[in-house]
C-alpha cells in the first residue's frame, strides 16, 4: 500500500476532507471511513498519518483558525489610522457574514465542540487571542477583546436573519465599541458614519 512518502498532499487531503464533512454534514457525520472515501485515500492512511480522530479533529481545526485569523489580518493590517480600522472592521463583518457559509458553519460547529468538550477549548482560546492580536494594532486591548465580541456577534446576525441590518448600522455598532479606545499613540479624529475620517472642527 502507498504510504504519504510517495502522495506528499495525502495528509492535507486528509484534513481538507474532515473539513469538507463537518461543513456539509456536521460534527456527527465525522468517521475514518467518511473522511478516507471524500480524500480517495486508503482507509489506513487515516490511523498512519494521524493518532486517532481527535488528533485529526484538532489539526483540522486549527487550519481553519489560521484561516480566519488571515481574514482577519487581511482587513486590518492597511488601516493607517483609527477611523480606517473601524471601516476595516465593518468591511470584515460584512465579509464573513456574506461569505462562504462553510466558515460560518466550521465556527459554529468548533463552538460546540469546545463548549461540550474542554481540550478543544484551548483552540478557541488561541483563535481569540490571535484575532485580538490584529485589533489590538489599533485599539488598547480592553476594547479590542469588546469588539472581537462584536464582531463574531454581528457577523452570526447578519448571516443568519432574512434582513440583515445594512454598513451604517455596522459602522456605528462599531464606533460605539471603540469609542475613547483608541490606541495612545494614534491621533484621535472625528469618526463620520461613511468610515472616513472628519476634518477636526
Amino acid at each position: 500500500m502507498a504510504t504519504g512518502h510517495a502522495d506528499p498532499r495525502r495528509r492535507e487531503r486528509i484534513i481538507d476532507a474532515t473539513l469538507d464533512l463537518i461543513a456539509d454534514e456536521g460534527l456527527a457525520a465525522v468517521s475514518h471511513r467518511r473522511i478516507a472515501a471524500r480524500a480517495g485515500v486508503p482507509l489506513g492512511s487515516m490511523t498512519y498519518h494521524f493518532d486517532g480522530i481527535d488528533q485529526l479533529l484538532r489539526e483540522a481545526f486549527g487550519r481553519f483558525t489560521d484561516h480566519i485569523v488571515a481574514v482577519f489580518d487581511a482587513h486590518l493590517a492597511g488601516a493607517a489610522d483609527p477611523g480606517e480600522a473601524r471601516a476595516a472592521v465593518a468591511d470584515l463583518v460584512h465579509g464573513l457574514s456574506e461569505g462562504a457559509q462553510r466558515d460560518l458553519v466550521l465556527t459554529q460547529e468548533l463552538y460546540t465542540l469546545a463548549a461540550r468538550r474542554p481540550v478543544y477549548r484551548e483552540l478557541t482560546r488561541e483563535w481569540m487571542r490571535r484575532s485580538r492580536t490584529h485589533l489590538e494594532k489599533h485599539f488598547d486591548p480592553d476594547t479590542a477583546r469588546q469588539l472581537d465580541a462584536l464582531i463574531e456577534g454581528l457577523t452570526l446576525h447578519r448571516a443568519l436573519t432574512s434582513e440583515p441590518h445594512d454598513r451604517a448600522l455596522t459602522l456605528e455598532a462599531v464606533a460605539r465599541i471603540t469609542a475613547g479606545g483608541d490606541r495612545p499613540a494614534a491621533v484621535t479624529r472625528t469618526f463620520r458614519q461613511d468610515g472616513a475620517d472628519a476634518p477636526p472642527e
